[in-house]
């Protein structure tokens, strides 16, 4: 299982949450890009292939680098603010070939809430985005990944499905967010059931519907035990990222959550 250091965004930087975490046994991590935990802008050279050592040095390595997307937004209206979010998603993908990272998280972008744009018109923009990030990830051998997003102009999985349809590129897939698709009243299980096929990682959390979170398991309406079952008839565990955000005690919370979901039957390594 992929553990993500979100929790620890204001603690420490992501080399530093990991070194912690590779202290208690996990391998395998996703590290959220914000500053400054994680921002390319701020990291040399040196520190980057430093990072890259340490990781190796233990047999431990990033799978994903989720990109954001709050700061930036590949659907603008703006032809200068989608140069800007691709810019920023660019920089990125140059620090997953430095650090050997498979897959970038992306949000398709947003729309205003209030006199939208139309769809198609928002639908344009982001292909324009694409046109641009999609040449860059095939050449340095990075996945990009559109996550369900709450707050983003295409929230479902079949949204995001019909995107990837329509693109039709090697290097374009999602993340699909459990505990953002429950917010929604998206029932996971069914989800993963029947679009696994465009599915590249998991990110798995519990959450109400009252308020949107990214919660301890078992603490919200999540069907883990159908969806552990899900995972292991259709998915990989390898593919599942833990992604309770707690602030408190992350170590103590990721600990946790893993204990909950092997009571609910999952098989974790």
């Amino acid at each position: 299982m992929i553990i993500n250091t979100f929790s620890y965004l204001w603690k420490s930087t992501a080399i530093e949450a990991m070194s912690e975490l590779i202290g208690h046994g996990f391998k395998v991590f996703e590290v959220p890009v914000s500053s400054p935990h994680c921002w390319p802008d701020e990291m040399s050279t040196g520190m980057r292939s430093e990072a890259r050592k340490q990781l190796q040095d233990h047999g431990a390595s990033v799978r994903s680098l989720n990109a954001g997307g709050y700061d930036i937004n590949l659907a603008s209206p703006a032809a200068n603010m989608r140069r800007k979010s691709s810019d920023h998603i660019k920089d990125v993908i140059h620090l997953a070939v430095d650090w050997g990272v498979t897959d970038v998280v992306i949000s398709p972008g947003t729309r205003r809430p209030m006199i939208s744009p139309s769809i198609p018109q928002t639908f344009g923009w982001l292909y324009e985005s694409l046109d641009v990030l999609l040449p860059v990830a095939k050449q340095a051998g990075v996945r990009l990944l559109m996550e369900n997003t709450p707050y983003c102009f295409r929230p479902t999985i079949g949204e995001l499905v019909g995107v990837v349809e329509e693109i039709k590129s090697e290097n374009l897939s999602i993340v699909y967010d459990v505990a953002n698709a429950a917010y929604i009243s998206e029932d996971p299980v069914a989800s993963l059931l029947s679009h696994h096929k465009h599915i590249g990682l998991v990110h798995i959390s519990d959450t109400g519907t009252d308020v949107w979170g990214h919660d301890p398991i078992g603490t919200g309406i999540i069907d883990f035990e159908g969806l552990g079952r899900a995972i292991d008839s259709v998915f990989s565990i390898d593919r599942v990222v833990l992604e309770i955000i707690r602030e408190q005690e992350p170590l103590l919370e990721i600990q946790k959550g893993l204990q909950e979901l092997k009571k609910r039957g999952w098989t974790i390594g």
